[in-house]
């Protein structure tokens, strides 16, 4: 099931970037699951492209995980727990200083 939802969140951060640089340096998302009475809670930790509007970037990740492994498990997903490891500048640049 944390596989599942592993995958499902690198689709949702795929479809969801503006930038096509920002996806290949994006790390692998991490997940963990809960299975208990035949529903899932799920815990994610994923890198987000920076700038993006975090509140909807997460989400958007959250619904579609949530829907994606419910379709593909049958198993009712009654929480996903989303964690921002870290931002990362779509233009590539990790630090970027004012002189």
């Amino acid at each position: 099931m944390a596989r599942i939802a592993a995958r499902a969140a690198k689709e949702a951060l795929a479809e969801s970037t503006d930038t096509s640089a920002a996806p290949a340096q994006l790390a692998a998302p991490q997940a963990s699951a809960t299975v208990a009475r035949g529903s899932a809670r799920l815990g994610l930790t994923v890198e987000l492209p920076y700038p993006a509007d975090l509140a909807l970037a997460s989400r958007g990740v959250q619904h579609y995980v949530s829907e994606r492994v419910a379709h593909l498990t049958g198993m009712r997903v009654t929480e996903v727990t989303l964690a921002i490891e870290r931002l990362v500048p779509a233009d590539g640049s990790e630090r970027r200083r004012v002189q």
